[in-house]
């Protein structure tokens, strides 16, 4: 059990059958009346954000959310088998559940699968990854003015915005965070 009184950045807990997770928190101690917390939560599950307000007395049940590192191997139809590098299960995940970093996924990259009491819910990709420009239109000489992109499409199949000089098959890191070009790839 926690109390909200002791709620952090990141703590995971249950209320009314739902799963959240702290976003920011504030405690309030007005002049006048009782201290209370004012909370900015995620809905682990469907990724919804509520805000709302706490005695710092409420309890919640602690929920534990599982972070395990799993392969991707490949796909079959709407479902997108992963491996467990420990006891070699694999575990079909449907594509609703893996979230838009999937798109810069390719086989046997390593991901993190959330799940929680056994039900999977979610997909955290890698930071960065490093992918293969497959197609780009070309950068052409003089073209050399600041912060101008164009799109490019990976090997994943996702469309980055490139700089100009970015050319087909150059190797360049991604944030899959934000979908953004970072870099060229260093060999």
């Amino acid at each position: 059990m926690i109390s909200a009184g002791d709620f952090r950045n990141g703590i995971t807990f249950e209320m009314d059958g739902q799963v959240l997770q702290v976003v920011e928190f504030q405690h309030v101690k007005p002049g006048k009346g009782a201290a209370f917390v004012r909370v900015k939560m995620k809905n682990v599950i469907t990724g919804g954000i509520t805000e709302r307000t706490f005695n710092p007395t409420d309890k919640f049940e602690n929920a534990f959310i599982e972070r395990r590192d799993m392969e991707y191997l490949y796909q079959d139809g709407d479902l997108y088998y992963f491996m467990d590098n420990e006891t070699y299960e694999q575990t079909p995940i449907a594509r609703d559940v893996l979230g838009d970093g999937f798109a810069f996924v390719k086989e046997n990259m390593v991901c993190k699968v959330l799940s929680y009491k056994g039900g999977v819910f979610g997909l955290e990709p890698p930071t960065f990854v490093e992918l293969l420009i497959t197609e780009t239109e070309p950068g052409f000489r003089g073209d050399t003015a600041t912060n101008v992109l164009k799109p490019a499409t990976v090997e994943t199949g996702a469309v980055v915005r490139v700089p100009l000089f970015i050319d087909n098959g150059e190797r360049i890191r991604i944030d899959t965070r934000t979908g953004e070009y970072m870099e060229r790839a260093k060999d």
